[in-house]
């Protein structure tokens, strides 16, 4: 609706002001020492949605990071959507490798660069936004609720309580998710699936203290060499993860399903360069499309033990650590898989050496069926100010709520996403493009309304 466009338009540059006042917010929820960040970041968030036309939004206290819950009731006849999102973010490390500050956000080339600008700061600011356009122009076409937490970088830990506590509260017909990406600017998409989580962290002990490397090498057992054997241990010569029933419940898709989904645009030379590789590597027998969205996987996260400083230290540790991510698809069982990883992996430690393994987080895979009247709306609204059709995708990271909101509040999810594979998340100099936080912003009031007119 053109009143719709001409308000944005009139508030743009407000919008992003706002929007980079919060980027400044150092809202790291894995280290503690930000917890007033984190809190500054959410009282943040409950005022915005008030200034943006919510009837009330306020604080709910968990025993973790607060989860903002705001809402904007129309009529006890129209459809619910319940936006979810989330305000904290990833830790910046290395800093050295950013260009400019992480929490000192910068325009370049119609981007901004900064923690959170797309994961997901960027993206739910959108939906608070898209509300004041619908609030300050007369037309709110939906009931829309609000649920922003602040642990989900670190596995949404206490959101699952909080749900299950507040079901009336949270009651909905859809929820509705930007915390996902698009193929590109020119080929928008929505998800209809997201991978599950099973995220470990494992400890190689040897000696009971650190040694001087030529006293006793060659003598002892070094942790760091015995952890790197046994991630090597992990897959086979066709990249297949070669833990004892791991493939189990994994459901092959039909051809015809996985011809589909490699008609999505893909440029295998573009996105090597875009990767400054020289090669890509994955499961034998799969196209980046498929290993990337609908096959299982197994990632080394990080690794370290003995000495990492400056100059040399003749050292044998005592201990070496990794941390370990598998992303699984529909029907695989995070906690199986994490008593099945912790079993084989401490099967290939050798005599030298003990073993302890950690599940940090996890969650289920999750799967958005594409003939729901919300999936069409989210269709119509894309075509509405794009100019063509959504292709459907599957995703390749987590968002663990994602199967919670449907076990536990009944309900489909509708993964309308718009950032890009590239913007950077959870990396250096992330970024999020003007366009996409603008064009969102355009696009969340057609959903509304396509909804809306739907449901009737």
């Amino acid at each position: 609706m053109q009143v719709w466009k001409e308000f944005q338009d009139n508030n743009k540059d407000r919008f992003l002001a706002e929007l980079l006042e919060m980027l400044r917010i150092p809202s790291v929820s894995a280290d503690t020492s930000h917890a007033g960040d984190i809190r500054t970041c959410a009282e943040m968030v409950r005022r915005r949605l008030l200034e943006a036309g919510a009837d009330s939004a306020e604080l709910h206290e968990t025993p973790g990071n607060p989860i903002v819950y705001g809402e904007k009731i129309v009529a006890g006849d129209k459809p619910t959507v319940l936006v979810y999102g989330h305000y904290d973010v990833q830790p910046p490390d290395p800093l050295e490798l950013w260009d400019s500050a992480p929490f000192e956000p910068v325009i370049r080339d119609g981007k901004i660069f900064a923690r959170g600008a797309c994961d997901d700061k960027g993206q739910f600011y959108m939906h608070v936004k898209a509300l004041e356009v619908m609030t300050a122009t007369g037309e709110v076409p939906c009931n829309v609720k609000f649920m922003i937490e602040g642990e989900e970088e670190v596995g949404s830990e206490n959101l699952e309580a909080f749900v299950r506590a507040n079901t009336d509260m949270l009651r909905a017909d859809v929820v509705l998710i930007s915390d996902t990406s698009m193929i590109s600017m020119e080929h928008p998409s929505l998800e209809t699936g997201l991978r599950g989580l099973a995220y470990m962290e494992v400890e190689v002990t040897g000696p009971n203290r650190d040694l001087h490397s030529g006293v006793y090498g060659g003598a002892v057992a070094n942790p760091v060499q015995v952890l790197c054997e046994m991630i090597a241990g992990l897959h086979d010569k066709d990249n297949k993860v070669v833990i004892p029933g791991f493939y189990d419940a994994v459901q092959e898709l039909s051809p015809e399903e996985r011809k589909q989904l490699n008609e999505a645009p893909f440029d295998e030379k573009e996105y090597k360069k875009d990767l400054g590789v020289g090669e890509l590597r994955g499961e034998h027998g799969y196209t980046t499309l498929e290993r990337t969205g609908i096959r299982p996987t197994l990632e080394v996260n990080g690794i370290w033990g003995g000495y990492t400083g400056e100059g040399a230290k003749t050292v044998l540790p005592s201990k070496a650590h990794a941390k370990i991510s598998m992303r699984l698809v529909p029907a695989q069982r995070s906690q199986d898989i994490e008593k099945r990883f912790a079993e084989y992996f401490t099967s290939l430690a050798s005599d030298g050496v003990t073993v302890k393994v950690r599940a940090l987080h996890g969650g289920e895979a999750a799967v958005t069926p594409t003939d729901s009247v919300a999936y069409r709306a989210a269709e119509k609204a894309i075509e509405t100010t794009f100019g063509k059709k959504a292709i459907p995708t599957r995703g390749g990271g987590s968002i663990p709520i994602v199967a919670l909101f449907e076990e536990a509040l009944g309900i489909k999810s509708v993964l309308m996403g718009f950032g890009l594979d590239n913007d950077n998340l959870h990396s250096p100099n992330e970024k999020y493009d003007l366009f996409n936080f603008y064009k969102r912003i355009e696009t969340i009031p057609y959903f509304h309304r396509y909804f809306a007119q739907m449901s009737q």
